[in-house]
Parts: C-alpha cells; sequence; structure tokens
C-alpha cells in the first residue's frame, strides 16, 4: 500500500514538482495546499502517513502546523526550509518535524527523508503504545492493591488470602484482576 502525504507549500511550483517526484517514487500524494492553515484541517480529515510542510507559509506557519500536527500525533512531519540556519532547523525539532530537507533539495534526498520522518514516527507511536499499556498495568495494580487492602480491613482477610480471593474470582469469572478489584472497591463484591 502507498505511503499517503499532504504537501503543504506556498509556492505552485515547488509543490507541483514535489507531487511529480513523489507519484513517480510511488507515493500517493492525497493533498496540497499552499496555506499553512488549511493543512491541519487535510491532515485531520484524511489521516495522510506523512505532511510535508514549508517553514514559511500563509495563514499558519508550517512550525505552528508542525506542532499542532505533532501534539494531536496524526502523522510523521518532514519540513522543508529556504533556511538552513541551525536556530530553524531546532525549531523544526522543536515542533516535532522528524525529518527537514534544505531547499532546493536534490531528489535523491527526497526518499531517504521521508523514509527517516516514517520510519521515526512510528518508533514514536509504538513507545507511546507501550508507555499507556504500562500506565493501565501500573493503574490495575494501584486497583487491586486498594482492594486487598479493603479485604484486610473489612473482612479480617490476611494479604495473602486477599490476594488469592481477586485472583480466584478472576479466573473463574474469566475477568481481569482490574475488574474484580472495582467491584471489591464498590462494594458489589465480598467473599462468601
Amino acid at each position: 500500500m502507498a505511503i499517503r502525504v499532504v504537501i503543504a507549500e506556498d509556492e505552485a511550483i515547488i509543490r507541483m514538482d514535489l507531487r511529480e517526484t513523489l507519484e513517480e517514487e510511488g507515493y500517493e500524494v492525497v493533498a496540497e495546499t499552499g496555506r499553512g492553515d488549511e493543512v491541519v484541517g487535510l491532515v485531520r480529515d484524511l489521516a495522510p502517513d506523512l505532511a510535508i510542510l514549508d517553514v514559511k507559509m500563509p495563514g499558519m506557519d508550517g512550525l505552528q502546523a508542525a506542532g499542532v500536527i505533532t501534539s494531536e500525533k496524526l502523522c510523521a512531519v518532514l519540513m522543508l526550509t529556504a533556511f538552513s540556519q541551525r536556530e530553524v532547523i531546532e525549531q523544526a525539532r522543536d515542533a516535532g518535524a522528524l525529518a527537514f530537507l534544505v531547499k532546493p533539495f536534490q531528489r535523491s534526498d527526497l526518499v531517504p527523508a521521508i523514509e527517516v520522518a516514517i520510519g521515526r514516527f512510528r518508533e514514536l507511536r509504538d513507545l507511546t503504545g507501550e508507555i499507556d499499556a504500562l500506565g493501565e498495568q501500573l493503574e490495575a495494580r494501584k486497583l487491586v492493591d486498594r482492594a486487598k487492602g479493603l479485604l484486610i480491613d473489612e473482612v479480617g482477610m490476611s494479604e495473602s488470602d486477599a490476594f488469592a480471593f481477586i485472583q480466584r474470582t478472576a479466573m473463574s469469572e474469566r475477568i481481569r484482576m482490574r475488574d474484580v478489584a472495582d467491584r471489591i472497591l464498590d462494594g458489589s463484591l465480598r467473599p462468601g
């Protein structure tokens, strides 16, 4: 399946050239605009794999657009800039751009930059998923600990018996220990 791209570049000639190059390289250009304030809506609506953004555009500059796109984790961002100053490159990085090209760029530089941006985005997305899963595990553990504490205090069970009760109930009802803990905490479940 082709990688889907949205282009935001205010110079029409560069935009056309970029589209042609991308299509020749097997990418699918799903939208293009010359305005920074339009690109965020296009990315939200079309869910591309990559947004290629020029730094300087009317409406909203590419750095602001990149900031919105990356904060919402919508897609990978590749920045185009006519400026190779360190300050602009640092701003692009801080806005969440995962790769950048300085104009005029060589066609041979475009594909590697795209692949770097998309690869980094996928890595970040995977890491975010792992972090969310760890947060979920920690939350579940806290709930189980609170439920154990309640069983110890109210029913007089030992910690190991309270844990065993939660574990057995989860296994026999084929539900998560977290769900058993919720029922203990809301008062709808007590031992025997």
